[in-house]
């Protein structure tokens, strides 16, 4: 095994190593790189040892990630043309190359429960949850020191600022709106963090004591008052109906004996030991007339 050598053409490097069975390796450099003399003198550098000390260098060359991650390699502090690398395998150089790690799997967190002051003036404590996964590995990286962090302290202050606009009401039965005004909100702001925000979602709200056993008394009374107005609509057919009855009763004076027979075989059929036979007045008023 031994180096050839090294051949410049124009503004690229291009290394030629050739081995003793006659095989060729090449590696091609872009000058547009911005490493600058000094940075490929210490680039070639280290391969020219990573070569030398094959196959022992090649245990600290040749690194691993699994399929849900993907690395992004400096070089001289600088990112690597290409974009982020994974998964399998990958090949840095040694002193000059360092790597970070990316996550891509979605992640959950639960905001804390906020206090918020709503529209109409009432304290609530408001949790969620928020789902997010990395969309581009190079800026997760390079444009933000923590992305995950930062995405949580955003949720929270998002949280807060869109609750903030809501009346009491909105927030226990627009829920879902919410949640999709918080993840637009979210998704947009994130975006040049290169954070995808997938779902959230608002899980509990939580009202003071004494509010709770006022919207319950207002409840109730709510209850009460359409109750009141049922039976009212009750009674009220019931007179309708009763007026007709005695305009049909009215026009068959038969029709009054009949009622009464029905009404005795109904208090019959109960059993009871006393029974009220109605009697009409004028034959009352006959027998008054007789006594005198």
């Amino acid at each position: 095994m031994a180096v050839k050598g090294i051949l410049l053409y124009g503004s690229d490097v291009l290394i030629q190593i050739v081995f003793a069975d006659g095989n060729k390796w090449q590696v091609k450099y872009d000058s547009d790189s911005g490493l600058g003399l000094c940075g490929w003198i210490l680039v070639i550098t280290s391969l020219f040892f990573t070569v030398i000390t094959f196959p022992i260098s090649i245990w600290i060359c040749v690194k691993i990630i699994k399929e849900y991650e993907r690395a992004i390699i400096f070089r001289l502090g600088r990112i690597l043309k290409g974009g982020a690398k994974g998964p399998g395998l990958f090949f840095v150089l040694p002193c000059t190359d360092s790597f970070i790690k990316v996550d891509m799997r979605t992640i959950s967190f639960d905001i804390p429960p906020q206090e918020i002051l709503t529209k109409d003036s009432v304290t609530v404590n408001v949790d969620g949850v928020v789902y997010y996964r990395v969309q581009n590995a190079i800026l997760a990286v390079a444009n933000i020191t923590n992305a995950d962090s930062a995405t949580r302290l955003l949720a929270q202050t998002t949280l807060r600022n869109v609750l903030g606009t809501k009346n009491l009401s909105q927030i226990l039965s627009d829920r879902e709106e919410i949640a999709h005004s918080m993840q637009a909100t979210l998704d947009e702001a994130t975006d040049d963090w290169g954070i995808k925000v997938e779902r959230v979602e608002i899980k509990d709200v939580k009202l003071p004591v004494q509010l709770q056993r006022a919207m319950a008394a207002e409840a109730e009374a709510a209850r009460e008052a359409r109750a009141k107005v049922i039976a009212a609509e009750g009674e009220m057919n019931a007179s309708r109906a009763l007026k007709e009855a005695s305009m049909v009763i009215t026009e068959s004076p038969a029709a009054l004996q009949l009622r009464y027979l029905q009404t005795l075989t109904t208090i019959a059929a109960e059993k009871n030991s006393t029974i009220v036979f109605p009697l009409p007045i004028n034959m009352l008023q006959g027998f008054i007339g007789a006594n005198r």
